[in-house]
């Protein structure tokens, strides 16, 4: 029970994080739209629209960590751990649709062809916007790291990402003051890019955890951890699957076929006990079986 009370602690600590995501990203979409339309800066429009879908994307993980945080009931007897991973996916999908637009939008504007630079105001927004960012980013892997949520680190990582791509914005407008207009669109093209790829990276996660894919490597971990365990002879077979950022795993051992039935329980109490302490497994269904004999070999008379 404390284990578990810890864990629901640690979702109410990293709603900190993504509550200072939403603040700061709020903030900065509305100057940087602002901003972009005084300067006439296609790069830091599309950058104040980038921001607005990481607004969606940190309600979402916020609401999705406090959904998470409700105990198991009679429609939930697994708990609702894989709310989190459900508004990461709707996130995803709003992300998309806005990422589309802005490469729309700045494809559209190339065609046109722009003659005017924007006013080099845009510049200094799209710095500020990075220094702030970058603050942002450095807060919630600190933080993600102190709980070990997945959720807060990924938004860690978006927040680094906003860093990079408001420097290229400024990138972008300084290169359209030499006589380059065109330079500021694309840079918004590459920003349209950079959402649809966040969105896909967020899409493929979430939808590899809500289809109980995990990670082979881990397993494999799993397994060498649990075959050093005095008095198991093998592993039959094991499989695991998330719970939003908890991992719990599934396990056939094999223990002696001469073993009682408390030596084959203590050794199964062992196991979970073990994956539960050195890879902070959330829980372990741990079932185990008399390894069969092997046939003595036949020695043929000649």
């Amino acid at each position: 029970m404390e284990e578990q009370q810890k864990r629901y602690d640690n979702l109410k600590l990293g709603e900190r994080g993504a509550v200072i995501s939403i603040l700061a990203y709020i903030c900065l979409s509305a100057l940087k739209l602002i901003i972009g339309y005084a300067s006439n800066s296609e790069a830091l429009r599309a950058d104040g629209l980038n921001n607005a879908t990481d607004i969606v994307a940190s309600i979402a993980v916020w609401i999705g960590l406090r959904l998470a945080q409700r105990p198991a009931d009679e429609d939930h007897p697994y708990g609702h751990w894989k709310s989190e991973t459900i508004a990461s996916l709707v996130a995803s999908f709003i992300m998309m649709a806005v990422g589309l637009q802005v490469l729309y939008e700045a494809v559209m504007s190339m065609f046109e062809g722009k003659e005017q630079s924007p006013d080099l105001i845009a510049a200094w927004t799209g710095l500020a916007s990075a220094a702030v960012m970058y603050f942002v980013y450095r807060h919630n892997k600190k933080l993600a790291a102190k709980i070990n949520s997945q959720a807060v680190m990924a938004a860690a990582k978006d927040n680094i990402s906003d860093a990079f791509v408001s420097i290229g914005t400024v990138i972008g407008i300084i290169g359209s003051q030499f006589h380059l207009p065109w330079l500021d669109p694309l840079t918004a093209v590459l920003v349209g890019f950079i959402i649809c790829k966040t969105a896909w990276d967020i899409f493929r996660e979430a939808s590899h955890h809500l289809s109980d894919g995990f990670d082979e490597t881990r397993i494999q971990s799993f397994k060498e951890i649990v075959l050093n365990v005095a008095g198991v002879r093998g592993v039959k077979s094991i499989r695991a699957r998330n719970y939003g950022n908890n991992a719990v795993v599934d396990i056939v051992i094999l223990v002696a076929a001469d073993s009682d039935f408390q030596t084959a329980h203590d050794i199964a109490t062992e196991v979970e006990e073990e994956l539960i302490r050195t890879e902070d497994v959330y829980e372990v269904h741990v079932h185990y079986e008399p390894t069969r004999p092997s046939k003595p070999k036949q020695i043929r008379e000649t």
